[in-house]
């Protein structure tokens, strides 16, 4: 970390390129090379070794050749080559076994005659030689090789043995670079689809040919764009709805401010006074539930967190919390069950979920009715046990099958048949249904067996 606090950029550092292509090529290159490297160095040696076992079988079979003996001038001397053809890089003695040198292939080139047998290097005539010494029944062989030379001829092979690597080396760099770059084709389709989409543009990222490392990756991108555009849909219905719903109270507020202004005596503005704080805590409590209806959408867009909860804990607070309310109204309400459950879920939704549809319960119930909540174990949607089921029955006059459907729809309000319309904002279903679909969780309307009126039952997956 610099004087400033920023952290070093690697790239700057210049370690590995940013690019991934570019990265694996470098890396894979560099592989290469070091194994043709150490392939190189491994394979010189061994030319070398090999080279030197060869001449030194060569020097075997040319003393093994000449065991046989060989004939002798009148002076005891061998045949000698002319002087012009004579090779001291290789030389063939032969010797009696009284020291008498019987042969020489280069005259002059005499080596030591008490060489060990076997094989030896023998210093003479400037140089070291590489002597086999071989003793038959009457004569000694020896066979010599200028060292200097046989390491040139050794060096030469085994460079001659270096020049396949020398060549593939390239070539395999080139295979490499051609499989990186095809490979890594989609990938760069990816990127040229995502650099040309317009902002508004939230549609899925195609996922054709893509290796199975990338494809994880797109996928959870998609994922993430989906959840974004399920986000700027609530928000547009939120923006759509709020300046739908505000314009009425809004238009009802000005009216009623101009009756104060209108208002002669003090009779008049006391009503006029009375009917503008109703209006405006009407208007507050729809700013209230259009904002936590935007709250609960934009948690349920974003896949919150969820934390494990006692449902039962969570519904005597609801109750609790709701009594005040139920005592202005005469209303009889009770925690008639609750079971020990526990749900994974967010702690502040399911709370106003919980109020929401005890308050809906109280507001609809007649006075002096009554309103029964349970906290039971039960079956989730595929049969199965193990979900956890709130229910809130209430006396009221209920909901008809038909409008069941549209009433968990935003600002919908249900003419119930025998009461007067009641004064809300038609969020409080939307907003409870906005919860359950965050928790994965159901929510069935019924009609109560026992208060006759409405029941509603939320499934919620349990742990």
């Amino acid at each position: 970390m610099d004087s400033c606090g920023h952290l070093p950029d690697r790239r700057a550092r210049g370690i590995l390129p940013a690019s991934l292509g570019k990265r694996l090529l470098l890396l894979i290159c560099a592989a290469i090379a070091l194994t043709a490297l150490l392939q190189g160095v491994l394979a010189y040696r061994n030319a070398l070794a090999q080279t030197d076992t060869l001449f030194d079988y060569q020097m075997q079979q040319t003393a093994f050749a000449l065991r046989a003996g060989l004939p002798v001038d009148a002076k005891g001397r061998a045949q000698g080559t002319p002087a012009e053809d004579e090779n001291r890089e290789f030389i063939v003695q032969v010797w009696t076994n009284e020291g008498l040198r019987i042969f020489e292939s280069a005259l002059g080139a005499a080596l030591p005659q008490n060489a060990v047998l076997g094989f030896a290097d023998v210093s003479a005539r400037g140089t070291t030689y590489r002597v086999f010494s071989l003793q038959t029944r009457s004569q000694v062989i020896q066979v010599a090789q200028d060292m200097r030379v046989r390491r040139l001829l050794a060096r030469d092979a085994a460079w001659r043995s270096l020049l396949p690597i020398a060549l593939l080396v390239p070539l395999l760099a080139l295979a490499v670079w051609w499989v990186v770059r095809s490979s890594l084709a989609p990938v760069q389709r990816v990127r040229r689809e995502i650099a040309l989409r317009r902002p508004q543009d939230l549609s899925p990222v195609a996922t054709d040919a893509l290796p199975d490392e990338v494809l994880p990756l797109v996928s959870e991108f998609n994922a993430l764009l989906s959840r974004m555009q399920r986000a700027f849909e609530a928000q547009q219905h939120f923006v759509a709805d709020a300046a739908h719903e505000l314009r009425s109270p809004l238009a009802a507020l000005k009216l009623q401010v101009q009756a104060l202004q209108r208002a002669q005596d003090d009779t008049a503005r006391a009503q006029a006074t009375a009917r503008l704080v109703s209006g405006i805590d009407r208007a507050a409590r729809l700013v209230e539930q259009l904002m936590l209806l935007a709250r609960q959408e934009e948690r349920a867009a974003a896949g919150a967190d969820h934390q494990p909860l006692r449902l039962d804990e969570l519904a005597r607070q609801a109750v609790a919390d709701a009594a005040p309310f139920a005592v202005q109204r005469d209303i009889d309400i009770g925690l008639q069950q609750a079971d020990a459950v526990t749900v994974a879920g967010q702690a502040d939704a399911l709370r106003t979920l919980m109020r929401n549809l005890i308050d809906n319960a109280i507001k609809y119930a007649p006075e002096g009715g009554t309103v029964d909540v349970r906290v039971c174990r039960g079956e989730d949607d595929g049969g199965r046990g193990g979900a956890a089921l709130f229910i809130v029955d209430d006396s009221g006059p209920g909901i008809a099958p038909e409008h069941r459907a549209g009433v968990m729809r935003r600002f919908h309000r249900a003419a119930l048949e025998g009461q007067a319309q009641v004064q809300g904002s038609g969020l409080g279903l939307a907003i409870v249904d906005a919860i359950a679909r965050a928790h994965g969780a159901s929510v069935r309307l019924d009609t109560a067996p026992e208060l006759g009126g409405l029941r509603v039952t939320v499934r919620i997956p349990g742990q």
